[in-house]
């Protein structure tokens, strides 16, 4: 009786977390795990069991989830839809976990539509547009609700899909959710996705309820298109507006160039958040207005991150380096937001061009200091390498790239290009070989890094044999820029004669840069009458530019020809020209110039001028004496 008693208290029993363990060693194949593990019926799971207090406290991932999961796959209870609905929920909390969701969800017999929402909702928030089309078809049996609709309008919306979308507009039609405002909201913005404003436009004028979200979604949707004049007229239609319909509004007029109406906008609101500021302040931005953008960002009441990128990208687009640098150093003082990669972007930029490479290093030990938690992703580390390469650090450039998991054609050109600035011609072609073989497809910037690298360490055949592939192998039409980097090889070589065929030869419209390249050619092989006659097509080309007239000026006073010289700085005189004295710059322990010593190098710089033009014309009256003495 004891022994049977025994027996019975084991068989009713529930199993230890050793034996749950065991269990899971002895089956690793899922498909082999017990679907029970209690001889009798499992307990009814109410709100508060320790099983589901374990999926929804748990971190995911974690130990005691894992457990827990296990848990409901061997007791059986990851059939049922509400405690399947739970873990679920928690699993696609986590893009790592999405997986493991997807799974659980394929082993649900009859799946309901909460539970395709919450994967599809996970999907799309994790950017995984794809995965998540393919999960809807495998889940159209499942049928749909009011929030399913507009996870697939957005879905939609961003792969571009119109017939699919019309589809699914015909779907919610059939089923009675047209009236639904979430749907009809979601239907503005997808149609305003595909470019069919009329369509929208016939949603929006329903006769039914209507929200500052319905309005908004039609502003967005004109102001997306480039119809700034309909968004308008929708927006002063309005009954009410919040801070988003301003902020969409001087957006689009901030992009059509209208920045006298964006500053009224802003001007009349109401109430502004960083989001009106940020986008007056990148609409100056866009239209280069430097010193606006400036006093904007200046008058803020709080910035975020997009507001010191904004800055911080317009004076690296407007090659104001140094300004760049001390903005950022005004960024890191502040302290109240934390650079990110889009800002180390500009800074490293910034430092490129000013060959600042200790400040670059400096960005470098930002981005590997894992407590700022910054991604160094493909543009980051094009930027990094293309400092490092400008800075004439090309191992460090070559670490940089070796260490990218996924390199862009734009990784490529900029240490092909880095290769060729410092004549390192060989390592610049054996790269572009392996970008052949395992790489992007080159573009027309890769070969004008090449041929360019090809002129600098005089490779006249190895240029010639890349002018010919990229024309006969991957089909590229030469343009301008490699015309002009040929021309440069073959005048670096001698080959003046060779050079000037090339440019009869030639599709295109020979451009000013072409024929400057000719001139450099024949300035260096001393082709004096062929450098006259390219000096002047230059001039008639570019009458505004004083490069040619000096060239010209410096062929005649080599030969003598102080009469033509004479003439042409008239002709320089003529149209407002004017030489600037020669400034060298250098920087002494990474300090700026104050005022004071800017004035002393301006004084010194009107002393040199002076004593140049008491130079010449004293040369000048020198070889009057001469020629009369003759």
């Amino acid at each position: 009786m004891a022994a049977s008693a025994r027996a019975r208290s084991r068989s009713t029993t529930k199993p230890s977390s050793q034996y749950l363990q065991r269990i899971l060693d002895l089956h690793r194949n899922e498909d082999q795990l017990p679907r029970r593990i209690w001889h009798d019926d499992p307990p009814f799971l109410h709100l508060h069991h320790r099983v589901l207090h374990a999926i929804d406290y748990s971190p995911n991932p974690s130990l005691p989830l894992d457990q827990a999961l296990a848990h409901l796959f061997l007791s059986g209870l990851s059939s049922d839809p509400f405690t399947a609905g739970r873990a679920i929920k928690k699993l696609s909390s986590s893009p790592s976990s999405l997986p493991r969701a997807i799974s659980l969800y394929s082993s649900i017999p009859h799946p309901d539509a909460f539970l395709c929402n919450t994967i599809l909702r996970a999907l799309l928030n994790s950017d995984r547009v794809h995965a998540a089309f393919a999960f809807y078809s495998r889940s159209l049996r499942v049928s749909p609700n009011h929030f399913t609709f507009p996870l697939l309008c957005k879905l939609f919306a961003e792969l571009g899909f119109d017939r699919t979308g019309r589809c699914v507009h015909a779907q919610a039609l059939k089923l009675g959710f047209d009236d639904d405002l979430f749907v009809r909201n979601s239907m503005i913005h997808m149609y305003s996705c595909f470019g069919d404003l009329a369509a929208a436009r016939r949603i929006f004028d329903l006769d039914l309820r209507t929200d500052l979200v319905t309005w908004n979604s039609m502003i967005s949707a004109y102001v997306k298109n480039g119809m700034v004049r309909d968004a308008q007229e929708v927006f002063d239609q309005m009954p009410e507006r919040d801070v988003m319909s301003w902020n969409v509004m001087i957006a689009g007029l901030a992009v059509a160039g209208e920045m006298e109406n964006a500053w009224k906008l802003f001007d009349e609101m109401p109430g502004r958040d960083v989001v009106s500021w940020n986008t007056l302040i990148n609409g100056y931005a866009s239209a280069g207005q430097v010193e606006l953008a400036r006093q904007l960002f200046d008058e803020m009441p709080e910035r975020n991150s997009v507001s010191w990128n904004v800055m911080l990208a317009l004076y690296a687009r407007m090659k104001n380096y140094r300004e760049c640098l001390k903005l950022f150093d005004g960024m890191m003082a502040v302290g109240d937001v934390r650079p990110d990669e889009a800002a180390l972007v500009s800074v490293l930029t910034a430092c490129a061009n000013l060959s600042d490479l200790g400040r670059g290093r400096w960005v470098h030990s930002l981005i590997a200091d894992g407590k700022r938690r910054i991604e160094l992703d493909v543009l980051l580390s094009t930027a990094l390498l293309t400092m490092y390469a400008k800075c004439g650090v090309m191992q460090e450039a070559k670490e940089v790239f070796d260490k990218m998991e996924d390199r862009s054609v734009v990784s490529w050109n900029s240490m092909i290009s880095g290769y060729g600035v410092h004549g390192q011609g060989r390592k610049a072609l054996e790269l572009f070989m392996e970008m052949e073989r395992q790489g992007p497809s080159p573009n027309e910037t890769t070969f004008v890094c090449l041929l360019s690298a090809c002129a600098h360490s005089g490779m006249v055949l190895e240029g010639w044999w890349c002018f010919n592939r990229m024309i006969r192998v991957h089909g590229i039409e030469p343009k301008v820029e490699h015309f002009g980097c040929m021309m440069d090889l073959l005048g670096r070589a001698g080959l003046v004669d060779d050079s000037e065929r090339l440019t009869e030869k030639m599709k295109v419209e020979p451009a000013p840069a072409l024929w400057g390249a000719l001139l450099s050619a024949t300035r260096s092989q001393s082709g004096s009458k062929l450098g006259e006659i390219v000096s002047k097509k230059m001039i008639e080309l570019e009458s505004g530019d004083m490069g040619p007239y000096v060239l010209l000026s410096n062929i005649y006073a080599e030969e003598g020809k102080w009469d033509d010289v004479e003439k042409v700085r008239e002709a320089m005189a003529k149209n407002g020209l004017q030489k600037p004295a020669g400034v060298s710059k250098v920087e002494c322990d990474t300090s700026v110039s104050d005022e004071a010593s800017v004035s002393r190098r301006n004084v010194m710089y009107s002393l040199l001028g002076e004593m140049g033009a008491h130079l010449k014309s004293s040369s000048k009256q020198v070889e009057r004496q001469r020629q009369a003495s003759l």
